[in-house]
Formats: structure tokens, sequence, C-alpha cells
């Protein structure tokens, strides 16, 4: 179980902003990237399309760990190795998990690891102390394209591809 507490993490990026553009998406990434360390966790949450794995793109950046990075959905994590000598990056799609335990049997390095979970929000208390939660909206503006009743496909996503995003960053200890 991790207990890092050893750097402030993403505790200066702590609260709302609006996010207009996948670049912006992937530098806001990257400058969370900068500030994680081994042991620090971070739980993305937010509707298909929302930008998660735009995000986790710029966090990989900012870690300086080998990609490419593409949504873990089909093999549920996977491990990105740095290339400047920091920790990796462990990417992971809890959609499919049906429980924190599920997550304990992925067997993860989470004291040595920067740990990055899509739609963990269910699962990861029982696994860590502390965490960050980064809530992603693409539909809070108005403009986006509403899937949850609906059919998600490539051209959902390309309709709202310029759709603002309002990121929300807040951190959780249990």
């Amino acid at each position: 179980m991790t207990t890092h507490t050893g750097s402030i993490g993403l505790d200066d990026l702590v609260g709302e902003r609006e996010i207009v553009s996948p670049a912006d998406m992937e530098r806001l990434g990257r400058d969370m990237g900068e500030r994680l360390r081994a042991g620090d966790m971070v739980v993305l949450t937010g509707p298909l399309g929302a930008g998660k794995t735009t995000l986790t793109r710029g966090i990989a950046q900012g870690l300086g760990v080998r990609g490419p990075i593409q949504s873990p959905t089909f093999v549920i994590a996977r491990t990105h190795p740095s290339l400047v000598g920091g920790a990796p990056l462990v990417h992971v799609d809890a959609y499919r998990l049906g429980s924190s335990a599920e997550l304990e049997d992925l067997d993860i390095d989470l004291d040595g690891s920067v740990v990055v979970v899509e739609w963990g929000r269910e699962v990861v208390a029982r696994v860590a102390d502390t965490w960050w939660e980064v809530e992603l909206d693409r539909e809070w503006h108005g403009r986006g394209v509403d899937t949850a009743c609906g059919t998600y496909s490539r051209a959902t996503e390309a309709l709202d591809a310029d759709s603002p995003r309002l990121v929300r960053i807040t951190r959780h200890a249990r």
C-alpha cells in the first residue's frame, strides 16, 4: 500500500481550469508529469472522449517515459519505463475491474511507479492512502456530444474534438 508523502505532487494544481484544445490538455499533462514522483497515484474520470488518454500522453512526456501512450483498455495495464532514470509510468484502465482486489491482483509496484488509473474512482481507496483525482468534463460548455444514452463512435468523437473541457483536480486521502 502506497503512503508516499515526499513531494507536493499536484497540490499546487488543485482546482478547476478550462482546457480549450487537445494540445492544451497534453500541456497540462506534461506539467503534471514534471511534478509527479514514484508513489504518486492519479485517477482520471470522465466520459469517453473527454481527454483521459491525451492527458496521460502529456504526463508521460513530463515523466520522460517510453511511449507510445495508448489506452490500455484491452490489456488493462501498461508499464512505460523511464528514459531519464525516473519512475516508470503504469497506465491502468480500471473500467473492466470489478473491485480494488482486482487492481491489487495486477501486482503493480505502487511505491516505485507513477500510476495513472482511468475509470478508477471506485477501486483506488483500498490500494492508496492518498491520490489525486482529475475529472474531465467535455459536456459542461454546451457543445459536447452526449453519449451517455447513445452510441459512442469515432464520428461523435470527431464532432466534439474541439469542444472545451473543464478539468477539476482534487486531492483525496483515506
